[in-house]
């Protein structure tokens, strides 16, 4: 039996509408600066971040593609050509052996060194400079709620497949 959609209210669709435009122009933004900058992508400059978070600077494929939340064969793209680039290595891992490793390079380490100031400031202009203090414990709490409601509403929909980076 169908039921009547739980239309946006106007300030609910102002919100959401705001969200859409500031997220696509903050991720072209970044993208442009990284790329101009530094030469690389934001998403391959994220992935050398969560890399160069872990103390050995390596993670296996799969960590890699949850943390950075793509798909494994995306992953595996990413992997590869940032790995052509010499910033990114891939091993076999010795303790596991269905599992393959990928770790930083040194010239990946300087790659982050050297894009680093930049891309923060960029985040600053865009977004921080942007708000006052309120505004940003306000958005910084926002995105904890919506984030925690994600992850709760995937661990509890059993029709819904997982999400695509814990695929197998």
């Amino acid at each position: 039996m169908p039921t009547t959609p739980r239309w946006l209210a106007p300030e609910e669709r102002r919100a959401w509408l705001a969200y859409i435009d500031f997220s696509t122009l903050l991720s072209d933004h970044l993208n442009r600066q990284l790329r101009r900058e530094a030469g690389v992508t934001h998403a391959d400059y994220t992935l050398l971040a969560h890399l160069s978070s872990v103390p050995d600077q390596t993670l296996t494929m799969s960590e890699l593609a949850e943390r950075v939340r793509i798909t494994r064969s995306r992953l595996t793209h990413a992997v590869t050509r940032l790995q052509q680039s010499g910033y990114v290595d891939r091993r076999d891992d010795h303790i596991n052996r269905r599992n393959q490793l990928a770790l930083l390079t040194p010239q990946g380490r300087e790659l982050l060194e050297r894009a680093a100031p930049g891309h923060v400031e960029a985040v600053r202009r865009a977004v921080f400079d942007a708000l006052t203090p309120e505004q940003v414990r306000q958005f910084a709490e926002i995105g904890e709620v919506i984030n925690t409601a994600l992850q709760g509403a995937d661990a509890t929909e059993d029709d819904q497949e997982p999400p695509p980076w814990r695929r197998r």
